[in-house]
This record gives structure tokens, sequence and C-alpha cells, in this order.
């Protein structure tokens, strides 16, 4: 894994994220994957950009999502590009489901669990603060007060 300055070819957010950075930066993210590993790299790596460092990418589904999430370092940017996708959101216990549609987005506040869901194939571009994300398995009904594994994965 390794930040790029500047890359002059296409970029395919599915497979390369891009890491928006301090001074207005955006570095893509060559070799990420969503292992233990390279997670930790990548967090080394953006460590000094703090809460106001942001990973852009595409992710491509069928089906309900398999996590809960939230972002403690700040608010997450949820775009559908295609399908249908549905955000769920804990809100005190309370399930927010907001549904979109292609060119729709939603906002989940920071430190908000939530999950996302697509009905059928679904493209999702997500501008997530990963520092501090926490994750917990969906087989639980309520995510709110656990701890997780921290790390920037998304949505």
């Amino acid at each position: 894994m390794r930040l790029v300055n500047h890359e002059p070819d296409a970029i395919d957010l599915r497979t390369t994220p891009v890491h928006l950075g301090l001074g207005s930066r955006a570095k893509p993210v060559e070799g990420f994957a969503w292992d233990p590993e390279v997670l930790h790299a990548y967090s080394a790596a953006v460590a000094a950009d703090g809460a106001e460092g942001r990973l852009v990418t595409i992710f491509d589904g069928d089906g309900p999502g398999d996590d809960w999430e939230r972002h403690p370092a700040g608010d997450e940017l949820v775009v559908c590009l295609s399908g249908s996708v549905t955000v769920t959101r804990d809100v005190d216990g309370v399930p927010d489901r907001v549904v979109l549609g292609p060119g729709e987005a939603t906002v989940n506040p920071a430190g908000t669990w939530h999950a996302v869901d697509m009905a059928g194939p679904a493209s999702i571009l997500t501008v997530t603060a990963g520092l501090g994300t926490d994750h917990r398995p969906r087989t639980e009904a309520r995510p709110t007060g656990h701890a997780g594994a921290s790390g920037p994965r998304t949505p």
C-alpha cells in the first residue's frame, strides 16, 4: 500500500480509493485492500491528517450489508451511483431509513451507527472520515454502545 502524489492516468475508485488530506491534497491509495495489515498501513500513512482525512471509494454490491459501522471523527457522505440503496441509521434505538436512487445522497452524522443494504445490483460512492471507525456484526439488533474493531473500512 502506498499513497501516490500524482497519478496521470484514470483511477478506478473500486480498486484504488483516493485519500483526501490536509492542504486540499488528493492521493490515490495503490495496493489498498480491506485486510487488517493494509488498513493499519493506510491509517499510519495518513495519521497526520487526523480527523480531517477522508477516504473516497466506490462499492458495488447486491444484498444486505454485513456490519453496522460508525465514524466518530466526522460525517460520511453516501452517494448512490446505480441501483437502489437503503441506508439505515440507529437513532436512539429507532431505525431511520433513507432510500437512495441514482444520483441521490445522504449524510451519516459523525458517531451514528449505520448499515447499507443494496436492493439488487447497486453501486455507491462514499466519502468517509475513517479515523476511529467502529464495526459491529449486523446480527446484533441494536449496535449502540458497543465497541468495535477500528479502521477506515466503509460504508
